[in-house]
């Protein structure tokens, strides 16, 4: 029988798995390199490397990077774009804001989605409100509809003037096409809010990648076996239908990271931490976010490649910066990343032809991983390698490899603060006194010398830390989430028509979950002073009226900027999240009266002063309510955390690890 729920985090570098058994809560984990041009293949042998079928598995839930790097990459498919007639080139147009105010040098706006050749005006009009203007003919219709057909392109993408606020002539024209493309993104769906610009490269950007979600997600559903339940994790945190992910595929755009972040939004909550930076350090990339009161903070602002997906997504800080970046030494000193060894060759240190320092490397030349044990099963260190990609770079700077290392990390642990920033100071938030969760293969290594290059003074490393978003794919709730526009001012308030489109988008929200009858709502609603440019999330709970709305707005407002003006506010929009609530599903850890031992005493280093000799821990062997002191190495099969002197490691009674500065 089919006993096991598992979760696939398919990374740049590593394919992390996660599995618990459904009777008895038993829990596996592995890691395998990522085979980049067959993903498919990755999730199979991932699989296997926890001695498990296909036919073993009731679940399985996965978070891809396949549509992230498609568009980083630039490798798209082309798209026919049809817009309203003299509307058509917003997607060159853009923005007035430039990438770069004071590089003269950098393109100041990113090249078009789509050429001129492949923009086809439409003649129709729709104003702001849903009134037709111009009514859309059937020669129109007719004659765009044999543009597109004769540009040869599999993708068309409708984008309408204001079709969020009446989506008929969308339809009318969505209607045509179908069946004669293969695939088609119409701007009502993919993002039903105003913005022509944002709503416009949405709409592309999710017509670029429907062919190669569509042939990735048939391949998938093939090769498992029927009856195994396939989710896929997308940009929100939450788990949705392989249907629902082919039709709007620039729903699993970062779709990884943010599985990482519900994980750390559900540890939050079990642990009652009411500020917490997570910090997921990979082998490519490390991503930050913030979690206040156990929620993950969600933007529908994010871009990725200097474009705007605009929809509702977790609010993740991405850098190039993990452990296999190289570090380069220029004009302006040590940098880190964002170039990087990947899993092929992966760092010097692999041994399978890796020829440049990476911050790995480095770890290794400190002492503080271990070579003496293999990674996973397949990878055995080789610190004489490490050495050797860092002995000319640190010849250059007539510095000794191991401080040139030690100085590796401060750069890496400086780059990541920044990014720490981002989401914090530049947000309005003090996050000195949030507590730091660090997970990834990399993230417990470096997750105290982060702490005190920010000030934090208190970090968690959860349990399954190596597979961190693996677990968050396994415990995914099944959501979904959609914000659209109202345009609903303050005078005269319709309050009918205010629950109505809240009832709607509900309703809409039902049809894509497979389970509705045990369904919870959260509803946001984006309120702005009447002439503001960026509208304050209220949260709603139950019935509201205008009165109502106005007073929790006028809160909301003074709690943020403190001030409120008293002047007539609007409704720019509502959000709405659906979610299916899932029962915990890890086993409770059970304490031990075992004192932890050391394995083994290596020497590391941890300042320039010179190697000082460090006592390693087996993880599985630190159980409550035992403390370990720095300095100490805390490691399992894929993840080592580094307890430097004068921090502490107490494990608690669930699986995780607090690392705390010992008190005098």
């Amino acid at each position: 029988m089919a006993e096991w729920h598992v979760g696939i985090d398919i990374g740049g570098t590593f394919t992390d798995i996660v599995a618990i058994h459904t009777g008895d809560r038993a829990l596996r984990s592995a890691k395998v390199p990522s085979r980049a041009k067959d993903p498919v293949a990755s999730i199979l042998a991932a699989i296997a490397a926890i001695s498990l079928q296909p036919r073993d598995i009731a679940e399985l839930v996965h978070g891809t990077t396949r549509v992230t790097n498609a568009i980083v990459e630039g490798k798209l498919e082309p798209v026919v774009l049809i817009g309203t007639e003299g509307f058509e080139d917003i997607i060159e147009i853009g923005r007035q804001s430039r990438r770069d105010l004071y590089r003269l040098e950098v393109r100041p706006k990113p090249e078009p989605l789509v050429p001129r050749e492949r923009r086809i005006p439409l003649a129709e009009r729709m104003l702001h409100d849903g009134t037709v203007q111009k009514p859309l003919s059937a020669a129109a219709i007719e004659a765009a509809t044999a543009r597109a057909l004769a540009s040869g392109a599999s993708s068309v993408a409708i984008v309408l003037l204001h079709a969020y606020a009446n989506p008929s002539h969308e339809l009318a024209l969505g209607q045509a096409l179908r069946g004669k493309v293969p695939f088609l993104s119409l701007s009502h769906a993919v993002n039903p809010e105003a913005r022509e610009y944002e709503r416009m490269i949405a709409t592309v950007l999710n017509a670029a990648v429907m062919p190669l979600a569509a042939a990735y997600l048939t391949e998938l559903r093939a090769t498992l076996p029927s009856g195994l339940k396939l989710g896929v994790m997308h940009s929100a945190g939450g788990m949705a239908t392989p249907e629902a992910a082919a039709e709007r595929p620039l729903l699993m755009a970062l779709s990884g990271p943010a599985a990482g972040v519900a994980a750390a939004a559900a540890i939050a909550r079990e642990l009652n931490e009411k500020s917490v930076l997570s910090f997921d350090m990979g082998g490519t990339t490390t991503d930050v976010a913030l979690i206040l009161e156990g929620q993950a903070e969600i933007t529908a602002d994010a871009k990725l490649a200097d474009q705007p997906l605009r929809q509702p997504m977790v609010a993740i800080e991405s850098i190039g910066a993990g452990g296999g970046s190289i570090v380069r030494h220029g004009v302006s000193g040590l940098s880190i990343g964002p170039q990087s060894a990947g899993a092929e060759p992966g760092p010097a240190s692999y041994g399978r032809g890796g020829e440049l320092p990476t911050v790995c490397d480095a770890n290794v030349i400190l002492g503080y991983l271990n070579p003496k044990r293999r990674l996973g099963t397949e990878i055995e260190l080789q610190p004489e390698r490490a050495r050797a990609v860092f002995a000319p770079l640190a010849a250059a700077l007539n510095l000794s490899v191991e401080a040139l290392a030690l100085g590796v990390l401060r750069v890496a642990d400086a780059t990541m603060a920044r990014a720490l920033n981002k989401i914090t100071v530049e947000r309005g938030v003090d996050g000195r006194g949030a507590t730091l969760l660090a997970f990834g293969g990399m993230g417990p290594m470096h997750a105290i010398g982060l702490a005190r290059s920010y000030g934090i003074s208190r970090v968690i490393v959860p349990a399954a830390s190596s597979a961190f978003s693996a677990l968050g794919c396994v415990t995914a709730e099944h959501s979904a989430t959609r914000q659209r526009t109202l345009r609903m001012a303050s005078d005269g308030f319709d309050d009918a028509g205010f629950a109505t489109a809240r009832t709607a988008l509900v309703d809409e929200l039902r049809s894509l979950l497979d389970d509705n009858d045990n369904v919870e709502t959260e509803e946001t609603a984006m309120i702005r002073y009447r002439g503001q440019s960026y509208a304050v999330d209220v949260a709603l709970a139950g019935p509201v009226d205008g009165t109502s709305l106005g007073r929790i707005f006028a809160e909301r407002h003074q709690a943020l900027f403190g001030f409120v003006s008293g002047q007539a506010w609007e409704v720019m929009g509502l959000r709405t999240r659906l979610r299916v609530p899932r029962p915990p599903s890890l086993a409770p850890v059970i304490s031990s009266g075992a004192v932890p031992k050391p394995f083994q005493l290596d020497e590391c280093w941890f300042d320039a002063a010179g190697a000082i000799p460090t006592a390693r821990y087996e993880r599985a062997a630190l159980v409550a309510p035992h403390i370990i002191s720095g300095p100490a190495i805390i490691e399992d099969d894929w993840s080592t955390t580094v307890i430097p002197p004068g921090w502490e490691a107490r494990a608690t009674g669930n699986g995780h690890i607090l690392l705390q500065e010992q008190t005098a």
